[in-house]
């Protein structure tokens, strides 16, 4: 214990938040990207035209139905075949934000679903656009609605960033290795690694709840909101 505390820590732990620096920018970037691309999915799905559905309804099938550490060798190691060569860090994001994006489109298609179609008729008989229907009246409340379930995704982001280790990003379990190649101390490095990781979680847990809060009306807040959660993070 004393060589833990008194050498180890001071020592090596600095050079692990090095890494969990990499680990929660590359959740934030992966995780505004996913949102952007499952939000242009579940519009996409909701289409009346097949020849817009087939190909998004491929796409989600595809990536929800196949390891995310598969898809990230592929995208890395694989892509350079067909002349598509990235940076680790930035085939990470792509892997990640795919896969993301795959759920999330989940997410909001049921949670667009969902809303009243009678407020869509209404604004229509306002003379709103459909653009503005969605912008001002559909959009606002499936983010409010899926706000919960969005931050447990994101959570779980956090976590899943660990796998971008095997195509040689270096974020915080990356780190670790290398300080367990140097110590030969596999037990009291991992004790670093989850407690950074357990900060991260909580801390963010704790402000995607401030927000939701924030954003979900006062006689709203003891009502159920959170849509079907498709992969299971709360199991």
């Amino acid at each position: 214990m004393y060589r833990f505390f008194f050498r180890e820590v001071p020592e090596y732990f600095p050079f692990l938040l090095q890494g969990a620096w990499i680990t929660l920018l590359l959740s934030l970037v992966s995780m505004a990207c996913g949102l952007a691309v499952g939000l242009a999915v579940a519009l996409g799905r909701l289409s009346p035209y097949r020849a817009v559905r087939w190909p998004l309804d491929a796409y989600v099938e595809l990536w929800r139905d196949t390891p995310l550490i598969v898809q990230l060798l592929f995208i890395y190691f694989t892509l350079p075949e067909f002349g598509l060569t990235l940076p680790a860090f930035w085939a990470g994001v792509m892997g990640l934000s795919l896969n993301l994006a795959a759920y999330l489109s989940e997410v909001f298609r049921a949670a667009i679903a969902a809303i009243d179609p009678g407020q869509r008729q209404a604004a229509l008989s306002l003379g709103m656009s459909r653009a503005s229907i969605y912008r001002r009246v559909v959009l606002p409340q499936m983010f409010r609605a899926t706000l919960p379930t969005v931050g447990g995704y994101f959570i779980s982001l956090l976590k899943d960033c660990s796998l971008v280790s095997f195509i040689s990003v270096n974020e915080l379990l990356r780190h670790a290795n290398i300080v367990i190649a140097d110590t030969f101390d596999s037990m009291n490095t991992y004790i670093m690694v989850g407690f950074i990781y357990f900060v991260m979680s909580f801390g963010s847990a704790r402000l995607i709840g401030l927000l939701e809060r924030r954003l979900t009306p006062r006689h709203q807040r003891r009502g159920a909101m959170i849509p079907s959660d498709p992969k299971g993070i709360a199991a």
